[in-house]
């Protein structure tokens, strides 16, 4: 199996509170660290994981936190093919509070994988399956030439533009910012995958549904769980799994992912 993400990395500064402090008021953290995440970083840190390697296409900024991210992202087992730019890194706090949920606070945007940096994107066609978190149009038709190609709705308008067809697009149907409706694209993905946290979640075409599996230790922190169930979908569908056994297999990772602490699971 080869598989990629094309996508965007965050350096993000984690620090562990009672709770998310109210308007005007001041917390203790009680701990703090920080990792290169963002959807790209994570996605390309589970595949690494799960598929024995995996390739990284992204933007990195040209200063120390891009280079952080880099030397971690390497560390981690991912093949880097960096776009780099005379631009800060974006960077992000996230609070962790003592149920676990994570609050994100993003400094600048996205750095994003442009077609027309020098990168092999000619590579991607040889790939069973990418992931795509960012990049601008031309990045995601290059990403196209893969067997199986899957996106996040984050990045709706860069699809419509690209005008390729998805092999699945996959989100929260609880956040905003993630949800689709039919008719958003054309042409359609294949397949629509809609996680709903808890309750599970459900496949269209047919509204299938699937339950959420219990979680296979006390829970630490929901940071990155989502980009995981992406990343174990589209490597499940790379390898040929049915949507249904993707999504069950996607779901244990989520599932697991929530058990770690942080993006990679590097604190005790």
């Amino acid at each position: 199996m080869r598989v990629a993400v094309v996508g965007h990395v965050e350096w993000i500064d984690f620090l562990v509170v009672e709770r998310v402090p109210e308007p005007g008021e001041i917390v203790q953290a009680e701990e703090s660290w920080g990792e290169a995440a963002g959807g790209g970083g994570v996605a390309a840190v589970q595949l690494a994981r799960a598929a024995g390697e995996a390739t990284l296409f992204t933007a990195l900024g040209r200063d120390e936190f891009g280079r952080r991210c880099e030397d971690q992202l390497r560390e981690l087992g991912v093949r880097l093919k960096v776009d780099w730019r005379d631009e800060e890194q974006r960077r992000g706090f996230c609070y962790l509070d003592v149920d676990g949920e994570r609050t994100i606070s993003l400094l600048s945007e996205k750095l994003r994988p442009r077609r027309a940096a020098l990168l092999p994107w000619d590579e991607l066609g040889d790939y069973d399956a990418v992931y795509f978190t960012g990049g601008d149009p031309g990045a995601l038709q290059a990403a196209r030439a893969a067997r199986i190609l899957v996106a996040t709705p984050r990045e709706l308008p860069t699809i419509r533009e690209a005008g390729v067809e998805l092999d699945a697009l996959v989100g929260s149907a609880i956040d905003p910012s993630e949800r689709y409706e039919d008719g958003d694209l054309d042409p359609p993905p294949r397949l629509v995958v809609a996680t709903e946290g808890n309750k599970g979640g459900r496949l269209e075409p047919a509204g299938r549904r699937w339950e959420a599996p219990d979680l296979p230790g006390p829970r630490a922190d929901s940071y990155g769980a989502g980009d995981t169930f992406a990343a174990y979908l589209t490597l499940s569908l790379g390898e040929g799994l049915s949507p249904e056994d993707a999504v069950e297999r996607a779901a244990g990772a989520a599932a697991a992912a929530i058990t770690r602490r942080g993006a990679h699971g590097l604190r005790a």
